[in-house]
C-alpha cells in the first residue's frame, strides 16, 4: 500500500481523483499547514461466509410466538 501526504487545499481541489486512488489502495495523509490532520482510505468490503445452523439450539421461538396480539394492547387512553 502506498502513501501520500496531501495539504488540505490541494485535497479539497482533487478530491475526486484521491478518493479514486483510496479505493485502488492507495493512502492519502492529509496535512494542514504541514502536520498530519487526516487519512483517506478506501473501505475493505469484508464478506461474510454464512454458515446455515450455526445458531441451531441457541435460539428458541416461544410456542406462542404466532399467537394473536392482546387486544389491550392497541388500546389508546
Amino acid at each position: 500500500m502506498s502513501e501520500e501526504t496531501v495539504d488540505i487545499e490541494d485535497a479539497k481541489a482533487q478530491l475526486s481523483q484521491l478518493v479514486d486512488r483510496a479505493a485502488h489502495g492507495e493512502e492519502i495523509i492529509i496535512t494542514r499547514n504541514g502536520r498530519p490532520v487526516a487519512r483517506l482510505v478506501g473501505l475493505r468490503r469484508e464478506s461474510i461466509v454464512r454458515k446455515p445452523g450455526r445458531l441451531r439450539g441457541r435460539i428458541r421461538v416461544a410456542k406462542t410466538f404466532d399467537d394473536p396480539l392482546p387486544a389491550n394492547l392497541f388500546a389508546t387512553h
